[in-house]
């Protein structure tokens, strides 16, 4: 993909993802109390729309004059592997990540938004709509944060073109720092709703082989985008994901320096898989080889 390919298809991903929050709100505001995921729930209803919104930006996509690009989303419909492995390109899309969060009313739900090639992540997009706050990548380009993100929506399509003061108030640039022996407790991220005692015997081990921790915990692919602004530097993810739930948030750390690791393979998390169904895995900040080498020494053995 070329810069101007790039540029539209990031800024489309981008309004999509806007629109698609504000819909989700319009909802979430309301005094609704569920308890689970129902036909005709409030929960349910947030998440179709939003589905129904990003398909409306995304379904006209096209690259170099090619057939649109196609679309897998957690509310779509079931598409076979025999249709999909052929895909050069597609679109990853959850348009409602962090049900629970949602439920608690906490906030800590967001939209997720992939463009897929061959097999890895080259575009991310992730909205929280309660803090009207983006994160977002493109491959060799960067990732961004950008807060007050449904006012400042215009300019989205002038970062990808470096073509504005990147000093506005309201972007941050994401780069990690090459993080090496610590000086001060690490800092680990994990899921608000789903943890597991592989994860919890985990950060033991990290506690001995390398002293002082500190545990955050959040919801959806918020940890994906503290990782990737170095608020935190470990996410271990020992339970079910689906491919929707990581796309993004791996083209974001990835481009942010860090890693997102497959600990069957030990390789970086692959896409259109037969089964969408994820392995566990490791997301870390830009760790210093050692510190890495460090950590694979002490993963929990995993088969199923």
């Amino acid at each position: 993909m070329d810069r101007d390919e790039i540029n539209r298809l990031v800024t489309t991903a981008l309004s999509a993802s806007v629109e698609a929050g504000r819909e989700i709100l319009k909802i979430y505001s309301t005094d609704f109390e569920i308890e689970r995921k129902q036909d005709d729930s409030p929960l349910t209803i947030a998440d179709m729309n939003s589905h129904r919104i990003i398909v409306k930006y995304l379904e006209e996509t096209r690259l170099y004059h090619d057939n649109n690009i196609p679309i897998l989303s957690e509310e779509g419909k079931d598409i076979p592997y025999q249709e999909r492995q052929g895909w050069e390109y597609f679109w990853l899309v959850d348009p409602l990540d962090g049900t629970k969060e949602f439920i608690k009313r906490n906030g800590e739900f967001t939209v997720n938004i992939a463009l897929i090639h061959r097999g890895r992540p080259k575009i991310g997009v992730i909205y929280i709509p309660v803090r009207d706050t983006l994160y977002f990548s493109a491959c060799g380009i960067g990732a961004f944060k950008i807060s007050r993100a449904s006012t400042e929506i215009s300019i989205l399509s002038n970062i990808i073109n470096n073509t504005i003061d990147i000093n506005i108030p309201s972007l941050s640039i994401l780069k990690n720092s090459l993080y090496t022996e610590p000086e001060e407790p690490v800092r680990i991220i994990g899921s608000r709703s789903h943890s597991t005692p592989l994860v919890e015997d985990f950060i033991e081990k990290i506690k001995t082989s390398f002293g002082k921790i500190e545990f955050i915990s959040a919801g959806s692919s918020l940890k994906f985008c503290l990782i990737a602004e170095g608020r935190a530097v470990i996410y271990p993810r020992f339970a079910p994901t689906m491919e929707w739930d990581t796309a993004a948030g791996q083209a974001i750390v990835e481009e942010a320096g860090g890693r997102v690791i497959d600990m069957e393979t030990m390789t970086a998390l692959k896409y259109n898989k037969k089964s969408l169904k994820n392995p566990f895995f490791l997301a870390t900040a830009n760790l210093h080889e050692d510190l890495i080498n460090r950590l694979f020494e002490i993963l929990p053995c995993r088969k199923e």
